[in-house]
């Protein structure tokens, strides 16, 4: 079995005399599909905050395909493929999707500022685009404006 997608390893934060998580562990395969779920104040945000490098952990370890990335910055576990997203979106009305996922894969690749020109001449960043289009079922409206597409699209 390869190793995880993302692990974490006892994972703990502590705001003072807070303590808002404590000891979480666990993994996650590549392509699964996982949950996080629990009341208000559970530690839900914390813990994606732990995970994406907002804040640091007390205590812990996280492990991005194997390799230890606790002390890296939210930007530099982007270029290693870990984000997050929130629950209110903020899409680009007049981009179509096509063109928002070049901008976001541009951006992982470092080349945001210029995706327009980079995004068309790199064959890996165009297939990229196609795969993850047809992954949510967007090839029929992949050249439509945000703006018209509905809410769950």
């Amino acid at each position: 079995m390869s190793a995880p997608a993302l692990e974490a390893r006892g994972l703990a934060k502590r705001f003072g005399a807070l303590q808002a998580t404590d000891n979480v562990s666990f993994s996650i395969q590549a392509g699964a599909r996982q949950a996080l779920i629990g009341p208000n104040g559970a530690g839900k945000t914390t813990l994606i905050n732990l995970l994406t490098g907002v804040v640091e952990p007390s205590e812990g370890q996280v492990l991005l395909q194997d390799r230890n990335v606790t002390t890296l910055s939210s930007s530099q576990r982007v270029r290693l493929g870990l984000s997050r997203t929130f629950q209110i979106n903020q899409l680009f009305p007049h981009m179509t999707p096509a063109e928002s996922l070049g901008l976001a894969i541009s951006e992982r690749n470092g080349s945001g500022a210029d995706f327009w020109r980079v995004a068309g001449t790199r064959p890996a960043i165009i297939a990229e685009i196609e795969n993850l289009l047809t992954r949510f079922g967007l090839e029929g409206e992949m050249d439509h404006p945000t703006r018209k597409l509905p809410y769950g699209k």
